[in-house]
């Protein structure tokens, strides 16, 4: 658990190693470790046998964090306050020792493990590309509560301190020493020992600035006016961002505020409290259960066909040279991976290649890559205009225009110059992969890859099975989704898919309560309060109304006599058909667009459609909205759409911006409470129609 190692000049090196784990985290045995050492390295001082201590790890990273398993079943305050204060005492003893800490991070430091560096006297890390330094504990709905909240306002000053603690943002090496988290870099291992050794010989009387007398925190206290007026606009700031959803970064708000009046073991004690609070809140159960448990299970490949080897492609093929495609390119290049960008002429594949070198241009200013990286990049793209050039390709995917035909007709040319191992892929936001699939030749190896623009932003891809497409394909595409750094969930093949289908759920219920009078100002509001990161007028388009309305022809002309038109599809008529309202790309849409991009709803709605005198309260328009959306997400279970909690909770707020603070369509049940949510639906079905109706709710739970 925790090496003990002395040298000739009395510095002992203690060196973290969980076992039977690939990273070191904080829990109650690492704690329970830690007692017995320290009252040893108590006693080499007594004796004189001690000049300073480092810390380091045996794994690639540092340590990660803190007991989320444990966190996260916890239900008593008691228990959650007692072992966060018992950390802290292991954190005192550490920098109250009498003898110099140093903190030699050999990889990502985060949560309670930048806490404990934070605890030493002196850090510094190895400058690579993954080590990650921070505390992002507000991501998971909670906070730092190891005092790292505290040392860090003590550190930085309260202005420096909030944004890194209330947004939780995490920092690589360089920016970390930037910001002052850090002290120095090194570039290896044996530099990283050899220079903490330096510096605890050179630095053996040392405090915290916490515990020297007439102690003040860095900066201007929260007192001092302009503190008072920046923290007021930071409760302001946040909650117009998060519509008072979250509660942890109004917590941490209030902590760092506490902090700036109080002496050091008083504001320990208070952010001990405030952790506490967060812990137990549905806030952060539903955060962690999401973004912490669920994704690391997709993350681990539970939905990848087990029993085939890992897939390691050279080269990929790209074709369409247009924004999707050339955003899979740029993710696929900055992979490592070799790219053959084919387009109808070779001067429209050079275009594409231009907004490659545009992405990374802003990747080398951001700090993201280095120039070297930039050009290497770039040398891996092969621009073309024949199909020829894919014959070397390990993976070709088709992102043309959204054309049944078309998309047919490069799936038989592709095919000719491709072997019978290359995997097709067609990224198509609503074909039933099955039906694309019945042009190609080798229908094992066609898979459907639904990117979502922009794709160099957005975390998600949906993999589609079709009828006849191989288990070990399958794999394939995940083992790529995963090399180029997006989050995968397998899907069935239907209308839609998943994310498409639920998104499409959403905007038509706006739709449906704009068409029977409500102000589309309180639709859209109603939205963003319930948690969604857009409303669905804005989402809709956002996504085209033509393209919509697209979708629902087609799914008539395949459904025939089963399909019903869904409430507010009339309205989407109207607008494209009658008002020429096509969306965000015509710049006329349910919004208005200016030059710069800025929407404003569009003046004419109130006076086309017809108001209802009487307005539905904002909650029942939230409830509309969000139930639709889950309920849509049971019949995608039921039917085998979409198979596991996890990508159904994951894909929902990766996919189309569901709210995160409920977890998921799925947790957003387990938030409301099943019971109640049974009931409430049964509500909703009674007012507003079978597109509420629950079949085998039970089923489900």
């Amino acid at each position: 658990m925790i090496k003990y190692q002395k040298d000739t000049s009395n510095i002992v090196t203690l060196t973290l190693d969980m076992e039977n784990t690939r990273h070191n985290i904080i829990n109650h045995e690492i704690g329970r470790s830690f007692l017995p050492v320290l009252a040893h390295l108590k006693r080499e001082l007594k004796k004189g046998e001690l000049e300073g201590v480092i810390l380091t790890s045996s794994k690639n990273s540092f340590l990660i964090g803190g007991d989320l398993e444990y966190l996260s079943q916890a239900k008593e305050a008691k228990a959650v306050f007692s072992f966060v204060e018992k950390l802290k005492e292991v954190f005192r003893i550490i920098e109250t020792l009498g003898v110099p800490f140093v903190a030699a991070i050999n990889g990502t430091a985060l949560g309670n493990g930048f806490e404990l560096a934070l605890a030493t006297h002196y850090r510094i890390a190895i400058d690579k590309p993954d080590t990650i330094i921070g505390l992002p504990e507000v991501t998971l709905g909670m906070m730092p509560g190891g005092g790292g909240l505290v040392r860090l306002v003590w550190m930085l000053g309260i202005e420096k301190a909030t944004p890194l603690l209330t947004e939780g943002k995490t920092l690589n090496a360089k920016e970390a020493l930037a910001h002052g988290l850090i002290d120095e870099l090194v570039s290896d291992r044996r530099d990283l020992v050899k220079r903490a050794k330096e510096w605890i010989l050179n630095n053996r009387d040392i405090q915290q600035p916490w515990d020297r007398k007439g102690a003040k925190i860095n900066g201007k206290g929260s007192k001092h006016p302009s503190v008072q007026r920046f923290l007021g606009l930071e409760a302001t700031r946040i909650s117009a961002r998060t519509h008072r959803n979250f509660p942890a970064p109004l917590a941490i708000l209030d902590t760092i505020s506490e902090v700036g009046l109080l002496d050091f073991k008083s504001a320990s004690r208070i952010e001990s409290r405030y952790f506490t609070d967060l812990i137990l809140g549905q806030v952060c159960k539903n955060l962690t259960s999401t973004f912490w448990f669920d994704f690391n299970t997709i993350k681990s490949g539970s939905s990848r066909p087990k029993g085939f080897g890992k897939f390691r492609p050279k080269r990929i093929g790209i074709i369409g040279s247009g924004l999707m495609g050339s955003g899979i390119g740029f993710i696929s290049t900055l992979a490592g991976l070799e790219v053959v960008l084919k387009d109808v002429s070779i001067v429209i594949a050079e275009r594409g290649k231009g907004i490659i070198e545009d992405l990374l241009n802003k990747h080398l200013i951001a700090g993201k890559i280095e120039e070297g990286d930039l050009q290497a990049a770039l040398d891996r793209i092969i621009t073309t205009e024949s199909v020829k050039d894919f014959k070397d390709c390990d993976l070709v995917i088709e992102a043309v225009y959204e054309n049944r035909q078309l998309k047919n007709q490069v799936t038989k040319e592709t095919e000719k110059y491709i072997d019978n191992y290359c995997v097709f892929a067609s990224n198509t936001s609503t074909i039933p992969i099955s039906s694309l699939a019945k042009a190609s030749v080798n229908p094992q190896n066609f898979v459907g890859l639904h990117f979502f623009a922009p794709v160099e932003k957005r975390n998600l891809v949906e993999i589609i099975k079709a009828e006849n497409t191989s288990d070990e394909t399958i794999a394939r595409a995940f083992d790529f989704v995963k090399l180029i750094k997006k989050t995968p969930i397998v899907v069935g093949d239907q209308r839609g898919f998943y994310i498409t289908r639920i998104a499409g759920a959403y905007i038509m219920e706006g739709m449906a309560i704009l068409s029977e009078g409500q102000k589309a100002s309180r639709i859209e509001h109603a939205g963003k309060q319930a948690g969604m990161k857009r409303g669905p007028l804005e989402m809709a388009d956002d996504f085209g109304l033509n393209l919509i309305q697209d979708i629902f022809r087609e799914m008539a002309n395949d459904l025939g006599d089963d399909y019903t038109p869904l409430p507010g599809y009339n309205l989407l008529e109207k607008m494209v058909n009658e008002w020429e309202r096509l969306g965000k790309h015509k710049k006329a849409g349910f919004y208005d667009y200016d030059a710069l991009g800025t929407k404003t709803l569009w003046p004419d709605l109130t006076n086309l459609i017809e108001g209802d005198e009487v307005q539905l309260e904002t909650k029942e328009i939230e409830d509309r909205l969000m139930f639709i959306q889950v309920i849509e997400t049971i019949r995608c279970m039921e039917e085998g759409v979409v198979r596991t909690t996890a990508d159904a909770n994951v894909g929902s707020v990766l996919g189309w911006g569901f709210a995160a603070h409920k977890g998921g369509t799925l947790q957003f049940i387990q938030d409301y409470g099943k019971e109640k949510f049974l009931d409430r639906a049964k509500e909703l079905e009674n007012k507003y129609g079978n597109r509420f109706e629950l079949n085998n709710p039970l089923n489900i739970f």
